[in-house]
């Protein structure tokens, strides 16, 4: 064989070998988008067990079913155990346990993960929380923020979009303390500042993106407190780019802070209870590609008085008289929320 050919095909070779092993590989792909939707606290027992009871636990989700699955994740605060069994704390006024009916109903709504760590969680002790898991496991909903110790309960939940991992973690920062887990003791993640930090720090190294949940403030309040603010800037700082704030029942207002965002307090969702107070609410909606691309806010009417404990999707003057509410909310945080068709779009102060 010539050399020249000898050359040739040598070249040749080297260039199938590079190409095969990915060293010449064609241009990215673009990003692809993922829609995390988040909603607040899932309380289905309360006054609402006996319209659970007669419609079945798919009724609470009917009107809302579509939204939730309209993205890649729902996620929201589990504010009760899921069980029949286990010791009742009677250490509190208000205590509460969910039918296991409810776990798949949760599933079947688009729920994909569900936060723990809150103050209801521990009502029927470990026997409750050890049933909780393993109903959420059966019906496939991932969960964080509580388990057998305090290892577990500090233990992210990932999920994999496409090529994308999404971690999770929460944590509560409410009383009974009772309820915190311990080295030997099951229970909630407690929201302690060096914890926290360490375990987004962590999960940042192994996930793409990092949502945490922290159960915090006080109840009715729409003002969130200053130790709110500072446990999600330093969540942030930490490596986290979505905090989401469960327990005052009211809607708290939204921070952009640097690359991040700050839902203080999404209110209630589907929740088994009158309150006067607790009327509205509203969806999340977080587009994420390469980091966060959009946010969006869905109001809900969760009046239990009106929907007869099944949430609603306002529009008209009612989603309007909620983003004036939250408008004035977020004022302090320099963010805005501003009408885009259905949905409202959320821009920091100067933004389109």
């Amino acid at each position: 064989m010539p050399a020249i050919f000898r050359s040739y095909l040598a070249m040749m070779l080297t260039t199938f070998f590079f190409l095969t092993n990915g060293l010449f590989s064609p241009p990215h792909a673009a990003a692809r988008q993922i829609i995390v939707n988040a909603v607040g606290d899932i309380m289905l027992a309360g006054k609402g067990t006996g319209t659970y009871t007669r419609m079945g636990y798919d009724y609470p989700f009917a009107s809302l079913t579509d939204d939730l699955k309209n993205g890649d994740m729902a996620i929201g605060n589990l504010e009760a155990p899921i069980t029949r069994h286990g010791k009742e704390f009677t250490g509190k006024k208000f205590r509460f346990k969910v039918n296991p009916a409810a776990a798949k109903a949760l599933r079947r709504a688009g729920f994909s993960i569900l936060t723990l760590a809150n103050n209801h969680m521990m009502d029927y002790g470990e026997v409750g929380l050890e049933e909780t898991l393993r109903h959420l496991d059966n019906a496939g909903i991932l969960h964080t923020g509580a388990g057998s110790n305090l290892d577990a309960a500090r233990k992210p939940a990932l999920m994999l979009i496409g090529d994308k991992t999404i971690a999770f973690l929460a944590y509560s920062r409410t009383l009974p303390c009772e309820f915190y887990a311990g080295h030997d003791r099951a229970g909630t993640a407690p929201g302690v500042d060096s914890q926290y930090v360490e375990d987004i720090s962590r999960a940042k190294s192994v996930a793409d993106y990092v949502i945490v949940s922290f159960h915090w403030g006080a109840e009715k309040a729409t003002i969130p407190r200053l130790y709110q603010i500072d446990a999600a800037h330093k969540a942030i700082d930490a490596g986290a780019d979505v905090v989401i704030g469960h327990h005052p029942h009211v809607l708290q207002g939204i921070e952009r802070y640097k690359n991040g965002v700050i839902f203080y307090s999404l209110g209630n969702f589907a929740f088994g209870s009158m309150s006067r107070s607790s009327d509205v609410s509203a969806i999340a909606r977080v587009t994420l590609e390469d980091g966060i691309k959009e946010l969006e806010v869905i109001p809900l009417n969760v009046c239990n008085r009106e929907i007869k404990f099944q949430p609603r999707v306002l529009n008209g003057k009612g989603a309007l008289n909620v983003i004036n509410h939250l408008n004035q909310l977020s004022k302090q945080f320099g963010t805005k929320i501003n009408p885009a068709g259905r949905h409202f779009l959320v821009v920091r102060t100067g933004e389109r």
